[in-house]
């Protein structure tokens, strides 16, 4: 793989990161045992299998030029045993001691010396399941870019990936030079014009975005503290497509909704007040396109939604998640909180370097809360022939932000990733609780009282 620059949004992770803050995306994989497959060979296999993706094999080293740039360069001493480590869960119940573990290893930084990953194995005391735990810098790829990273890790995947290396070879590519001739030069100065236009006009979107009457919930808006929870929720997609069948609207409106009935069930629950007005929601929504050309990099945009938590009604709820959700995907990715994703693809890498601190403790007056779904092949997968189970995403804290929700979907279930800071919110299990709980209400609304759904 050739040296490539650091493409404009992934400069901006890389500098909006710090040791209270890091800026990675996690998934926590959890498996059935297979008869024979010890720790020993699934360790080997995470090994062998990550060393052979080549963008796991990039680090990230400062250039000349742009001024404020940097690089991803293959590292040269690159060493897999120093990103892959297996952890064992005391005794008891494997999933509440592989999540609290998950939960204390997405706190450490990614360590910037080195490509910027890692991989846990979880497993028990005494066998059983065991859990995979992938960490990515935001930098290195983002969610539909992080999956296609991490799934050459299961056999189906790497089986073709290893036919089609050994058809073609391997080709190396020498690292260009980052001093670039006249001709690049004059085409980097025209493209500059352009874009700084784009950037004024995304720009004044993401100020009319901002707002001065920040949510008042006292545990999305706690101090920092750099402690990092997970729990995790499961819910049936079967009965999830029945509601979108009966209601309308996309998959993903319904799970905004049921986010935001949850929000509303576990701030009851604390006896917390209704605030005046709904959290805000950061969507993140993909720019790539099926059949497209595939970047390296970030390509994301979002969408901001105001999450009805005081709407008393889950049917009222999600018909506003719909409207809105509506609205933002007429007016584009240019409108609104999303277009601080935009907004990054046009500046400078000077720009990032400087302006981090600053669009880092912005991030509060955009939005309160991130929710994201992460696309998952629907085929059936293993590793070492252990079959997956369930995979639960993680997404990252912004500084200013207590909760992210992740969704994905596999084998017939959602699976949800709540990761919160740990301190703000102790009571994340209740939370995660409240998810499934008004998942259920909502399919009974739907399907009626005699209708139960499945656990």
């Amino acid at each position: 793989m050739s040296t490539e620059l650091l493409a404009p949004l992934d400069l901006a992770f890389w500098h909006l990161e710090s040791d209270a803050h890091p800026m990675h995306l996690g998934a926590l994989a959890v498996f059935a045992p297979a008869p024979g497959v010890g720790p020993e060979r699934i360790l080997g296999l995470l090994g062998t299998r990550a060393a052979a993706i080549p963008r796991l094999r990039m680090g990230v080293r400062d250039v000349l030029l742009p001024v404020g740039g940097k690089a991803w360069t293959v590292d040269k001493d690159f060493d897999v045993h120093r990103h892959v480590e297996q952890v064992v869960v005391p005794d008891g119940d494997f999933m509440a001691g592989a999540t609290r573990l998950a939960g204390e290893l997405m706190e450490r930084p990614l360590g910037r010396g080195l490509p910027p990953w890692r991989m846990y194995l979880i497993c028990g005391a005494d066998g059983g399941p065991f859990a995979v735990l992938v960490k990515l810098h935001h930098a290195l790829a983002d969610g539909m870019r992080a999956v296609a990273i991490g799934a050459g890790i299961f056999d189906e995947i790497a089986a073709v990936t290893s036919a089609r290396t050994t058809a073609r070879g391997r080709t190396v590519v020498p690292p260009r030079s980052w001093l670039p001739d006249p001709r690049e030069m004059a085409g980097m100065a025209l493209g500059r014009i352009g874009e700084v236009g784009r950037a004024l006009g995304v720009g004044a979107s993401v100020v009319r975005a901002g707002r001065l009457d920040l949510w008042g919930s006292s545990a999305l808006t706690a101090p920092s503290s750099g402690t990092r929870r997970l729990v995790i929720a499961d819910l049936d997609a079967g009965d999830l497509q029945r509601i979108r069948r009966a209601e309308g609207g996309t998959a993903n409106d319904i799970l905004l909704a049921v986010v935001a009935g949850a929000l509303r069930r576990w701030m009851a629950e604390r006896g917390d007040s209704l605030p005046a007005a709904d959290p805000r929601a950061l969507v993140p929504v993909s720019r790539r396109r099926p059949g497209g050309a595939t970047a390296s990099g970030n390509r994301l945009s979002a969408y901001l939604l105001g999450l009805p938590v005081t709407a008393a009604d889950p049917r009222e709820r999600l018909r506003a998640v719909r409207t809105a959700m509506d609205r933002n995907k007429a007016a584009g990715p240019l409108k609104g909180a999303g277009a601080v994703a935009v907004l990054a693809d046009q500046l400078p890498p000077l720009a990032h370097r400087l302006g981090a601190p600053l669009a880092a403790n912005a991030a509060r007056m955009l939005f309160d809360v991130l929710v994201t779904s992460v696309p998952l092949p629907r085929s059936a997968l293993s590793l070492g022939g252990c079959p997956l189970t369930a995979l639960y995403p993680m997404a990252p804290l912004a500084r200013g932000q207590s909760l992210a929700v992740a969704l994905s979907t596999h084998g017939g279930r959602v699976h949800v990733g709540l990761v919160a800071d740990g301190k703000a919110l102790p009571d994340l299990d209740r939370l995660a609780a409240a998810v499934e709980d008004e998942f259920t209400e909502l399919y009974t609304l739907v399907a009626g009282p005699d209708r139960t759904p499945v656990s």
